[in-house]
């Protein structure tokens, strides 16, 4: 070997792309952080009630921070060149997106999964097709403004491009992982119309016994096959980056809905589960093959499948809809804190929240309640009120959401002391920083709370799915 030969430094990067902003992590082979660069979304609330995202923006946001992240590593003096073997992309989930297959432009903004526009056509459907739970059986959810059936169906009612574009045969409908590999491997130009198994299991109109999609359930939705992705698992190859640049060529090996990004992040086993505190609450228990249906308001889904023959893992799921979003909020709509970090301090310095309580329904009340309809109430208020009381108020909402999801999660798996119990929570997301909010957490659920170092779960799992799918790492490694 001659002298002047390189040396690489091979490595996996991860795309994040989440609700509030677009991530790239790149990593090594003992997941160190090598590079990264993260990229604020711009939110769009047309009404009250509605979120959307510009899906343009999103792949703007992409574009970016892939090019930063790698030359944040260019520039760093002493570092051997990269060599990315592949890609990983974990993504905010439900959010939906139908574009033009010809032209590769939107046809309207993504509807975004806290959006609850479709509260209505959901009791319509439910009174259609015989209640809330009427493909539960099947999906594993509920009818709901959460799930993105119902928002390409208000999409296909409400804007004429994407009905002509169904009709014609032109549209492709998705989650923001199947927009991401389908401009990443080409767009207009060849691009591959996928989705991940986790993903897919959100859009409810996957039979999550089958692992494909369900007729009779794309028949309610008035939604055909040929406009939907096809169904993949969570670490194979899906196809290469074709923009050229330094990325040019480099695997998609990975892809997973975020909160199931974290389980695998975590390492959860089965009987395990992880919390993720970032917009909303997200907590998952790993079941393992065995799919537990939930008779506590929870969801049944994918947790992951590493492998297009590989069993997959299920999972129960709980999830709330304000969290880090309840902070922002006492921030930006009422200016009560000046940054997010100011909750941890304004909170700890009181005692308690002096009779004040806040039921944060943003945008309604998600698992275990699944109230459209529901809004917020600040109750309690007095002439001792202070602004620190209201902000932790606000943190101790966050807790009693969770505890109230996990004693479902306990009864819907038997998790009680007669089952072995929940021995901890694995925590991550951005307000898992928060020490008043996680000591207050494992005050109210009776339970160790564990917090990583590397508190970017949802990056680390993707790509440990990436790097499986390439040998750079083995599934031991994986779980290790």
């Amino acid at each position: 070997m001659s002298s002047n030969a390189i040396s690489y430094t091979e490595c996996i990067a991860a795309l994040d792309q989440g609700t509030q902003s677009t991530r790239v992590y790149i990593f090594d082979k003992e997941c160190n952080v090598l590079a990264s660069h993260q990229a604020e979304l711009p939110q769009i609330y047309p009404q009250a009630g509605w979120c959307e995202h510009d899906p343009l923006e999103i792949w703007r946001t992409v574009l970016q921070c892939i090019s930063q992240a790698w030359e944040q590593h260019v520039v760093s003096s002493g570092r051997p060149p990269l060599r990315m073997l592949s890609l990983g992309i974990p993504t905010q989930r439900e959010t939906t997106v139908v574009w033009s297959r010809s032209t590769g432009q939107p046809l309207h903004n993504a509807i975004v999964w806290l959006d609850n526009r479709t509260s209505e056509l959901c009791e319509h459907l439910s009174r259609v097709f015989g209640g809330v739970d009427a493909f539960r059986s099947v999906t594993g959810l509920p009818i709901s403004p959460y799930f993105s059936a119902t928002k390409y169906l208000w999409m296909l009612e409400n804007i004429p491009q994407v009905a002509a574009a169904v009709e014609s045969g032109d549209a492709a409908v998705g989650t923001i992982d199947s927009w991401l590999i389908w401009q990443l491997t080409g767009g207009a130009d060849g691009g591959v119309h996928v989705t991940d198994v986790t993903n897919a299991s959100r859009m409810l109109l996957m039979d999550l016994d089958a692992l494909d999609w369900h007729e009779p359930t794309l028949a309610a939705f008035r939604c055909p096959r040929a406009v939907l992705p096809r169904i993949v698992s969570n670490s194979e190859v899906y196809g290469t980056i074709s923009a050229s640049g330094p990325t040019c060529g480099v695997p998609i090996a990975g892809s997973l809905g975020d909160q199931m990004a974290a389980v695998l992040g975590q390492r959860c086993r089965p009987g395990e589960a992880k919390n993720t505190y970032g917009t909303g609450c997200f907590m998952l228990l790993n079941t393992g093959q065995r799919r537990i249906a939930s008779n506590h308001g929870l969801l049944t889904t994918v947790a992951f499948k590493l492998g297009p023959d590989k069993p997959a893992n299920y999972a129960l799921e709980g999830s709330v809809a304000v969290a880090g979003l309840g902070v922002s909020w006492l921030r930006d709509n009422l200016g009560l804190i000046g940054s997010a970090a100011e909750s941890e301090v304004l909170a700890a310095s009181v005692r308690d929240s002096g009779g004040v309580y806040l039921v944060p329904a943003l945008s309604g009340l998600l698992a275990p309640r699944w109230r459209a309809d529901a809004r917020g109430v600040l109750v309690g208020l007095t002439s001792f009120t202070t602004r620190a009381h209201v902000v932790r108020a606000m943190l101790e909402a966050i807790c009693f959401q969770t505890r109230e999801v996990l004693d479902a999660m306990r009864r819907d798996a038997e998790l009680d002391e007669h089952h072995g119990g929940l021995a901890a929570l694995r925590v991550d997301g951005g307000a898992a920083a928060n020490d008043v909010l996680m000591q207050m957490q494992a005050d109210l659920l009776q339970v160790p709370v564990l917090r990583p170092a590397f508190r970017e779960t949802t990056s680390m799992g993707a790509a440990l799915a990436a790097g499986l799918a390439v040998g750079f790492w083995t599934k031991e490694e994986v779980f290790s």
